[in-house]
Formats: structure tokens, C-alpha cells, sequence
């Protein structure tokens, strides 16, 4: 177990996982006209579960639970990009991000005071 492990717990794993997952609903959104374009997304509970689990990196948490998105309405040009699913799902998880990023932003700040005595 690293050091960062023991300082943020859950959260440093968290925020990784969130950023690829923001990475790959961007290029989901980026190729909503591309024909043939298959949208994917990770299964964030899944993957942070699984990069919870002794020697499992992040990265092959993440490949394990990204799925290709199942459309609603498939188009006619095989693209399985739904704008508005991925706009939603791009934003709660920007949102997610956000409020990791702001929690570990508080925890350095808390150790940086303890380390300095204040």
C-alpha cells in the first residue's frame, strides 16, 4: 500500500478514475456524427471497487468496467452516441470530480497545517 493510500484512502483512486471517465464521455460526445462510433462508458462503482482490491492498478480497474453503451434509439449510421445521455453523464460526473478534487484539496490543506503546527 502506498503512502497516498493511507493519506486520501478511496479518494485519490476516485479522482483518477473520474478523470479517465470524463476523458472517455468527451470523446463519446466529440464523435457523435462519426458513423460507426461506438460509445463506451465505465462503470464507475465497479471500477473503484475493483482498484480497491490489492494489486489491482487503476488502469486495468478501468479497462475491466468500461462497456459499450447500449442506445436507445439506434441510428442508422451504427453511431451508438446518444448527445444527450452522454451531455448529462459528462456533467454529473464533472460535478463528482469537482467535489473529489475540492475534498482532497482539504485533506493536503489539513496536513499541511499539522506539518507546519498550526
Amino acid at each position: 500500500m502506498a503512502l497516498g493510500d493511507d493519506l486520501f484512502g478511496v479518494h485519490g483512486k476516485a479522482l483518477a478514475l473520474r478523470s479517465q471517465r470524463l476523458g472517455l464521455l468527451a470523446s463519446n460526445i466529440a464523435n457523435a456524427s462519426t458513423p460507426g462510433f461506438k460509445a463506451k462508458d465505465i462503470d464507475f462503482s465497479e471500477a473503484l471497487a475493483a482498484a480497491e482490491k490489492p494489486g489491482t492498478s487503476v488502469s486495468s480497474a478501468i479497462e475491466s468496467a468500461t462497456k459499450f453503451r447500449v442506445p436507445l434509439q439506434p441510428s442508422l449510421d451504427g453511431n451508438t452516441v446518444e448527445l444527450n445521455t452522454e451531455q448529462t453523464q459528462f456533467a454529473e460526473n464533472a460535478v463528482a470530480y469537482q467535489t473529489t478534487l475540492a475534498f482532497l484539496n482539504g485533506r493536503i490543506q489539513t496536513l499541511t497545517r499539522a506539518l507546519r503546527g498550526e
